[in-house]
């Protein structure tokens, strides 16, 4: 317990004592959500929940998270713990909500498509077919127009026009594409490539890669600082955490984390960065203004990765 301790110690030098955001963790083997109170650094209890969860989106007095053993979107109220069950298909990972709150989407694996469903009740509007086999991420542009999906199977991330509910187009990348985020105004989005070890920068308006960036070893999640100018991405055979300029597409650092960090999540202010680490059943937390960790939260088994409301 010394690392959570020095961690608490650490942020209570920099943060007020009043509860800040909370950061939920899906702990895929444990079945449960570790709530995190991010200003105290608190792991303040765990939620059992379905029975393999993985990916994870918050919204307002919602968790959402797919459960990978019974195939479902899960619909949780985080205080009064009540559930509800949406069958989507067989293997869902990522799940990702609109800016506006409205959507939701589920990328299926064994189906090899996207469920878009309405926001809060989880009512299924299409299941549309992507060219990528085993989708695992289908994430929000910030204006809610395009989705972009990524694929195990795959060395190219989907294009789906959410309002026509169709494919429209790939942007060719390396192999096994994973995580995805987009800048905050949407102009241009960045991919990791587990298997080309590198990640990518997409021209949203373009459909074009514009920069290659060399990673660690197996890079995957994928978080962008609310100003834009930063974009993080986790090794996860290299158990670390890349910091990358934007601007110049350098990276400015390589923080070390646990073993196997996977998907990632920020605070809204930006100031602190919460790295879900697989093998180590821990999050790290990164202040993103010294590029430095501040210590390790212990979690459940094998944390999928982190969001923060």
């Amino acid at each position: 317990m010394r690392r959570l301790s020095l961690l608490i110690a650490a942020l209570a030098v920099a943060l007020p004592a009043a509860a800040g955001p909370l950061a939920y963790v899906p702990n895929e083997k444990s079945a449960s959500v570790s709530v995190i109170d991010t200003a105290t650094a608190r792991r303040l209890r765990d939620l059992p929940v379905g029975e393999r969860p993985r990916g994870i989106a918050a919204g307002a007095g919602r968790l959402y998270l797919t459960d990978g053993k019974t195939g479902s979107l899960l619909i949780v109220d985080p205080v009064g713990g009540a559930v509800n069950r949406v069958r989507v298909g067989d293997s869902p990972e990522g799940v990702s909500l609109s800016a506006d709150g409205k959507l939701l989407a589920v990328a299926v694996e064994d189906d090899n498509s996207v469920v878009l469903l309405a926001a809060p009740e989880g009512r299924e509007l299409a299941r549309i077919k992507v060219h990528g086999r085993n989708p695992e991420h289908a994430v929000f542009s910030p204006d809610g127009r395009w989705l972009y999906v990524s694929a195990e199977e795959a060395e190219q991330v989907d294009v789906i026009d959410v309002a026509a509910r169709r494919q429209v187009a790939s942007v060719a990348v390396g192999k096994r594409p994973r995580g995805i985020a987009f800048l905050p105004d949407g102009s241009r989005a960045y991919v990791a490539c587990e298997l080309a070890g590198k990640v990518y920068a997409i021209d949203v308006a373009g459909r074009r890669v514009v920069a290659e960036i060399a990673a660690g070893e197996y890079p995957n999640g994928v978080a962008v600082h609310p100003d834009g100018k930063r974009v993080f991405v986790s090794n996860g055979r290299g158990a670390s955490v890349m910091a990358i300029d934007t601007a110049s597409h350098a990276v400015v650092a390589t923080i070390p984390v646990g073993k196997r960090p996977w998907n990632m999540a920020l605070t809204p202010d930006g100031a602190r960065l919460y790295v879900a680490n697989g093998r180590s059943n821990s999050v790290s937390v990164i202040d993103t203004g010294r590029l430095e960790a501040l210590g390790e939260i212990e979690v459940g088994e094998l944390p999928w990765g982190v969001a923060v409301r």
